[in-house]
């Protein structure tokens, strides 16, 4: 594995880079998002990861404007709401999105959860493959999907393409789903990489609700770093994008503190349990 810095970037299969640290401003409210946003990239943060069901599109921008960091610099991606998916839909999201936001192009446009069923979903994707032609979004994915969804979406894809032309299907270049040790997901990162589809992990801190835990503790204490930063480098050395989240400013920086340590290979095993326990209403695991 090449040295991760702060600066790593991933190349997608649209052949546009991501930055593999990403801000996350989930619930962060619209009030302070610009200010919390400004600051992520004063300590070197290049990604803000935001979505229209966040209500917060357009601070966040506002605060890569205000950041004064070239826009070529900078990476934004933002979501379809999960509840909304339709081609009408998706188009009317996209629209809007420029509209609020004076942004030229989206570096990253997601359907955020592969609700509605299957016209519904393709649909959106229609949206956002056109979006794509139009110049208007750079890269296009989906989040919440699960191997299921993804076989669905990769047959229509190929079936457009063998049809209309090479490309007309639009290239999925990346899968936001939640994962870190107490959910690894296996099938869907092992799809994933076959095709070399990006993934990005959200709530890569568990909730912060294993702060304490005692697979955690020990190395935490060996690398002199917290247990947070313990699980963001875990995401960090499995490939993925990391999109850590707070509104502290302490918490952004430490966040962002990664790159000075490297876990074993046998300590990255340790940490792998495998265990797969998604919420009740997690989509990937919908046979919708």
């Amino acid at each position: 594995m090449s040295k991760l810095t702060i600066n790593t970037k991933y190349r997608m299969p649209s052949g546009h880079e991501i930055p593999a640290l990403g801000y996350g401003v989930y619930q962060t409210p619209a009030a302070i998002a610009s200010e919390v946003v400004q600051h992520a990239l004063s300590v070197g943060y290049r990604h803000v990861d935001s979505a229209v069901a966040y209500r917060n599109e357009t601070p966040s921008v506002e605060g890569m404007n205000a950041s004064k960091i070239p826009r070529e610099d900078l990476f934004f991606t933002t979501k379809i709401p999960p509840k909304q998916l339709s081609y009408e839909g998706a188009k009317q999201h996209i629209a809007n999105t420029f509209e609020i936001t004076g942004l030229d192009y989206v570096d990253l446009y997601l359907i955020h959860a592969p609700y509605g069923g299957k016209e519904a979903r393709i649909g959106a994707w229609k949206a956002l493959v056109e979006g794509v032609e139009a110049g208007k979004i750079r890269s296009i994915g989906v989040s919440n999907y699960g191997v299921h969804h993804l076989d669905e979406l990769e047959a229509w894809i190929k079936s457009t393409d063998e049809k209309e032309g090479e490309g007309k299907g639009g290239v999925l270049s990346v899968n936001q789903v939640e994962l870190h040790p107490w959910l690894a997901r296996d099938d869907i990162v092992e799809w994933c990489n076959k095709r070399g589809v990006i993934l990005e992990a959200y709530c890569p801190l568990v909730r912060a609700t294993k702060s304490e835990d005692p697979l955690l503790l020990p190395l935490a204490k060996k690398y002199g770093k917290t247990t947070a930063q313990i699980l963001l480098r875990w995401g960090l050395q499995k490939g993925f994008v990391i999109l850590p989240k707070s509104v502290t400013k302490s918490r952004i920086e430490e966040n962002a503190q990664l790159y000075d340590f490297e876990l074993s290979d046998e300590e990255m095993k340790q940490l792998h349990t495998g265990v797969y326990e998604p919420c009740a209403w997690d989509p990937t695991v919908s046979q919708d």
